[in-house]
């Protein structure tokens, strides 16, 4: 009997708790803060302004605190949906980009109400590991930029940044430690004029709302046939993000979301940020473990002080937050990618299965190669299935036996155990005496299950080739629902 995990931390409970809300509200503080130069970063990657990318990330955290599945989990702009509606951009402009957004987020919310999120079962161990370590690996090596052709002081204070936040919570958990790097290396370098590169020399902060509205594009059928492939790729990609995210978490906190609203939130995000000209984004695992490992926050406080505090920060205070040193937050980066990463998984290579231990790397090296974590992840479960299927196909096994009918005629009997499809059906043909046998042949398939139409065109092959040779056949055993699958079939498969 399985037991259900509990329910996440209620808003509620963490409202009425001063110890649990500060915890939320310098949660969502690091988060906002961390966001900005991964924002303006990967709106250089899609091809659009910083701005584009910035109020991207306040309107998909925002939302997603309220009508997302998962709490605690940020959404933002990411790289991955960057790296896919990237070529809209350049090819077409902003407003075409903005309305892929929109028909990304249509496509997402109709997938959530189809509750496809359940295909996310079908994703083993060996990938999820693989796409953890892959992101510690990924996060780590985006920071190269932030740390290499840079004065020389930038080291000193990034190696400052990570041991304020590997030692302080040895000392103290009251504040999040990744805030107090940034503070202390801010304060650092603004007060002894120190000239390293900060926030502000990633690209200019906004200074205004962005307004509200559907983009500038023909609403034409040629229009939907330029962005349908990016939005499809956009909306699965993001979602396959998402969902993903949101099972780490659950593992982490030992709590349940729900995935199916977590799709359909996603796709009411983007909608929200395509209508204020946005890029779009999906939940982002760096992010989310600085929330919820770093921080310790568990609601949907901490996803929405994320985006308002952010938003907050571009408007008021864009002078001080222009300040902030790069090596603050590579530091703090560096530092997430250290507890992203799976060490665990290293120590264990010798005692797994060869198979999960291919799948496990193959999963990594994709994402490394591509820097697209979805890509990892579908090739990750296409090797998994296809490692599977050949383990499986060699577990189906064919005796013969010569038996006496009552009526003294001889009969060869063939006993067929285990699970019979595509993979292990297609050696079935050759598993029979067919020069050998005598006039009557029984095949028993009281322990296998025909599981598609290539074992019952086996069989088919089988009885066939017997008949060909005057040999009578009798398939016996089958169980209600391979009976019925054969039934319809035999004869019709050609």
């Amino acid at each position: 009997m399985s037991v259900a995990l509990p329910r996440p931390l209620d808003v509620r409970t963490a409202l009425r708790s001063p110890r649990l809300l500060r915890i939320e509200v310098l949660g969502g503080l690091v988060v906002a803060l961390a966001l900005i130069p991964e924002a303006i970063s990967f709106s250089v990657i899609a091809g659009v302004d910083p701005r584009v990318g910035l109020f991207a990330s306040v309107t998909m955290a925002v939302t997603t605190a309220i009508v997302g599945g998962r709490p605690a989990m940020i959404s933002a702009a990411t790289g991955a949906v960057a790296l896919v509606v990237a070529p809209v951009a350049k090819e077409h402009g902003l407003d075409y980009l903005v309305a892929t957004v929109l028909l990304a987020g249509l496509l997402q919310v109709l997938l959530g109400l189809l509750q496809l999120a359940r295909l996310m079962r079908f994703v083993p161990r060996s990938v999820m590991v693989g796409f953890v370590n892959a992101l510690g690996i990924l996060l780590a090596t985006a920071q190269w930029d932030n740390l290499h052709d840079v004065p020389w002081i930038v080291y000193p204070l990034a190696a400052l940044s990570i041991g304020i936040i590997w030692l302080l919570p040895r000392v103290t958990t009251a504040v999040p430690s990744p805030l107090v790097a940034i503070v202390v290396l801010t304060a650092i370098t603004w007060a002894a004029a120190v000239d390293v590169p900060t926030v502000s020399d990633k690209g200019r902060l906004p200074d205004s709302l962005p307004p509200f509205g559907l983009p500038d594009v023909p609403w034409t059928w040629d229009t939907f046939q330029a962005i349908a492939p990016y939005a499809l790729g956009m909306a699965l990609v993001g979602l396959m993000e998402s969902l993903m995210t949101a099972k780490f978490v659950d593992d982490l906190t030992d709590t349940h979301s729900d995935k199916h609203r977590e799709a359909r939130g996603q796709g009411i995000a983007n909608l929200v940020t395509g209508l204020f000209g946005g890029m779009g984004g999906c939940a982002m695992i760096g992010q989310t473990m600085i929330n919820v490992r770093q921080s310790g926050a568990r609601t949907r406080i901490s996803t929405f002080l994320a985006g308002a505090f952010l938003l907050v920060l571009l408007l008021a205070l864009g002078d001080v937050v222009g300040r902030i040193p790069m090596a603050a937050l590579a530091g703090v980066m560096i530092m997430v990618a250290v507890g992203t990463f799976d060490w665990h998984s290293l120590r264990m290579l010798r005692r797994m299965p060869a198979s999960e231990t291919t799948v496990m790397v193959t999963t990594v090296i994709v994402v490394v190669a591509t820097h697209n974590l979805a890509i990892g992840v579908v090739v990750g479960v296409i090797v998994a299935a296809l490692l599977f299927a050949r383990r499986v196909a060699h577990l189906a096994d064919v005796q013969r036996e010569l038996v006496t009918s009552a009526d003294g005629a001889a009969v060869a009997h063939y006993r067929v155990t285990g699970e019979l499809f595509f993979a292990s059906s297609n050696d079935l043909y050759a598993q029979f005496d067919y020069a050998e046998d005598p006039s009557r042949v029984v095949i028993d398939v009281s322990d296998s299950h025909v599981w598609d139409a290539s074992t019952v065109a086996a069989l088919d092959a089988v009885t066939t080739k017997y008949a060909g040779r005057g040999t009578d056949v009798e398939v016996r055993g089958l169980n209600e629902a391979s009976e019925a699958l054969y039934a319809r079939l035999t004869g019709r498969l050609g």
